[in-house]
C-alpha cells in the first residue's frame, strides 16, 4: 500500500472527501429549520421509482470519472477534481448559511417492487434537506464535461453518447424520485456552467498556478 501511494501521489488530493463527508453528515443530522424550496412545475412531475437506478449509478459515475482521468493525464485530472471539489465546497457553504429542504416526497406508495424498496431505503438514510443546488446535478454535469475534455475518452463517440445519456438520466432522477425541486436542478446546472467557464474557458492565473503546483509536488 505504501509503495502504491508513493507511486500515485496525485491521488492524495482525494483526501478532500475526508473534509467534505463529515461536514455533509453534520448538515444532514442537525439541520431542522430550513427554507422550503418549491416551484409549481414540481407538482406536475410524476413519481417514478425506476429512476432510482441512475440515481445510484451516480456514485459510480463520479468515482469512474476521477479514476479514469487519474490514470493518464494528470493535468486534466487536477482540473477535473478541483472542478468537482470547488462546487461541492460551495454547496456546503450555501447549505450552512441558507439551509434548504422540500416537501415533495411520496408519503404512501401504491405499489411494491425492488425499486420501491430502494427508494424507501434512500428516503430513510437521506433527509430532504440541503438540496439547493443539487450536488447530483452539479457533479453529473461536471463529470460529462471532464470526460469530454479527456483526450482518450472523447475519441470514442459511443462512450460520449453513453456519458451524455447517463448524465441526463441522473439529472431527471432527482426530480422523478422527488429528491429535488426543479429549482435545485436549475441551480446545479447553472453552477456547473459557471465553473466550466472558470476551469475550461478563462482559467484564471491563480487556478493555473495551483494546478502547476500540484503537478510539481505530486506529479
Amino acid at each position: 500500500m505504501k509503495k502504491f501511494l508513493l507511486n500515485n501521489k496525485h491521488l492524495f488530493i482525494q483526501a478532500f472527501f475526508l473534509f467534505y463527508l463529515p461536514w455533509f453528515v453534520i448538515l444532514e443530522k442537525f439541520v431542522s429549520k430550513y427554507h422550503v424550496i418549491h416551484v409549481p412545475l414540481d407538482d406536475t412531475i410524476p413519481f417514478c421509482e425506476y429512476f432510482i437506478i441512475p440515481y445510484i449509478i451516480w456514485f459510480l459515475y463520479v468515482a469512474f470519472t476521477i479514476l479514469f482521468t487519474s490514470t493518464h493525464d494528470h493535468e486534466k485530472y487536477y482540473y477535473g477534481s478541483l472542478y468537482l471539489f470547488i462546487g461541492m465546497t460551495l454547496f456546503l457553504i450555501i447549505s450552512t448559511i441558507y439551509p434548504t429542504g422540500h416537501l415533495l416526497r411520496v408519503a404512501n406508495f401504491s405499489r411494491d417492487n425492488t425499486c420501491i424498496s430502494l427508494v424507501k431505503f434512500l428516503y430513510k438514510i437521506d433527509t430532504p434537506t440541503n438540496i439547493l443546488p443539487s450536488i447530483h446535478v452539479y457533479n453529473s454535469a461536471a463529470c460529462l464535461v471532464i470526460l469530454c475534455k479527456d483526450k482518450y475518452f472523447k475519441q470514442n463517440r459511443l462512450l460520449i453518447i453513453v456519458a451524455f445519456l447517463l448524465t441526463i438520466s441522473i439529472i431527471l432522477s432527482t426530480v422523478f424520485l422527488k429528491q429535488h425541486s426543479i429549482a435545485d436542478v436549475i441551480s446545479g446546472i447553472l453552477l456547473s456552467y459557471l465553473f466550466y467557464i472558470m476551469f475550461y474557458v478563462r482559467r484564471p492565473k491563480r487556478l493555473v498556478k495551483l494546478v502547476n503546483f500540484l503537478m510539481n509536488k505530486l506529479g
